[in-house]
C-alpha cells in the first residue's frame, strides 16, 4: 500500500499519530507500539481500513498514538467491540490492545466466546503483572507474594496463566512476545494478524515504576524450539504450563471464523428466506397473543 499523494510505500512513521505517548519514561508499552508501527507498514495496511480497539489502562491509550481509526471503549470491553466492528464490515482490519487487568479481570469473561467464535481479529495484551494506571495494585497475573500498594503483605492469589487460558478457550492463534525485543515482536504480530481466526499474543510489558520486572524477564525469556509442533494443541498446553517466558507461536489452527460464516449467510440468503422468516415468527406471535387473551 502506498501514499496516494507521494506513491511512496508507507513506513513505520507513516502510522504515528500527532498525539505524544504520554507514558512513564522505560515503560514496556513503548516496545510494543514500536512494534505495532513496523508490523503496519510490513502489512501495508491502509489507515483508513484500520480500527485499532481498547479498553481502559496505560496500554489502552495506545489507539490515540496510532494513525488509524481507533475505538477507546469501557474496561474491559475491547473484544467485543472489536468482534461488532469486525462484523459490521468484514473488510476492516480488526486489532484490539489493552492490559493484563483490563483484559483478564473485568474483561475475562469475554475472552473465551471471543476464542470460540474465531472472528478475524487480533487481541494484543501488555502484560506487566500490575495495574500501573491506578498506581500498582496485584493484577491477575501478579506473582503470588507480589507486594503492592494495596497488598503491602504479598498477594495472596495465585496468578492467571493466560497463554493457557487461551489454548483452553480454543483460540486459534497463541503466542508470547517480549517489548524489549521489538524485531521478534513485530513478526510475531504479522503473523497474528495474517492468521485468519482470533490471534493472541500476550507481550511480556514491564511496568518501570510499580513493577520493574525488566531485568529479571529478559535473563528468562528463551524461545521457543523451532520444532515445536504449533498444530499440537496438547503440547501448547503442556508448555503454557511449563514455562511462562517462552517467546513464540504456542499453538495455531485453521478453522472457519465467524465472520466469513455470516458473510457466507448474507451472500446466500434470498428476500423471500427473510419474508418468509418474518411472516413465521408474526404468525406465532399473533397466535400467542390470542391465546393469552
Amino acid at each position: 500500500m502506498s501514499d496516494t499523494a507521494t506513491g511512496t510505500a508507507l513506513k513505520p512513521n507513516d502510522y504515528k499519530s500527532d498525539l505524544k505517548p504520554i507514558w512513564c519514561p522505560g515503560c514496556g508499552d513503548f516496545g510494543v507500539l514500536a512494534s505495532l508501527y513496523r508490523a503496519l507498514a510490513q502489512l501495508e495496511f491502509d489507515p483508513a481500513k484500520t480500527v485499532i480497539v481498547s479498553g481502559i489502562g496505560c496500554s489502552s491509550r495506545l489507539p490515540g498514538f496510532v494513525a488509524t481509526y481507533g475505538f477507546h471503549t469501557l474496561h474491559g470491553r475491547p473484544l467485543p467491540t472489536a468482534m461488532g466492528v469486525k462484523l459490521a464490515n468484514p473488510d476492516l482490519n480488526v486489532i484490539a490492545v489493552g492490559g493484563d487487568g483490563d483484559g483478564f479481570a473485568i474483561g475475562a469473561g469475554h475472552f473465551p466466546h471471543a476464542a470460540r467464535r474465531n472472528l478475524d481479529i487480533t487481541y494484543l495484551v501488555m502484560d506487566n503483572e500490575t495495574y500501573g494506571l491506578t498506581k500498582g495494585q496485584n493484577s491477575p497475573t501478579s506473582e503470588e507474594e507480589h507486594k503492592a500498594a494495596a497488598a503491602p503483605f504479598g498477594n495472596m492469589e495465585a496468578p492467571l496463566n493466560t497463554l493457557a487460558f487461551a489454548v483452553a478457550c480454543e483460540a486459534s492463534f497463541v503466542a508470547r512476545g517480549a517489548s524489549f525485543n521489538t524485531k521478534a515482536l513485530t513478526e510475531l504480530m504479522v503473523q497474528a494478524v495474517e492468521h485468519k481466526g482470533f490471534s493472541f499474543i500476550d507481550a511480556l510489558s514491564p511496568c518501570v515504576v510499580f513493577n520493574n520486572t525488566t531485568d529479571q524477564w529478559k535473563a528468562l525469556v528463551t524461545d521457543i524450539d523451532p520444532d515445536h509442533d504449533v498444530t499440537d494443541r496438547g503440547k501448547a498446553f503442556e508448555m503454557a504450563l511449563r514455562s511462562n517466558f517462552s517467546l513464540g507461536i504456542l499453538y495455531k489452527s485453521e478453522r472457519p471464523t465467524l465472520d466469513d460464516k455470516y458473510r457466507h449467510i448474507l451472500d446466500n440468503a434470498k428476500p423471500s428466506d427473510v419474508d418468509k422468516m418474518l411472516d413465521g415468527f408474526s404468525t406465532t406471535k399473533g397466535k400467542a397473543m390470542s391465546k393469552a387473551g
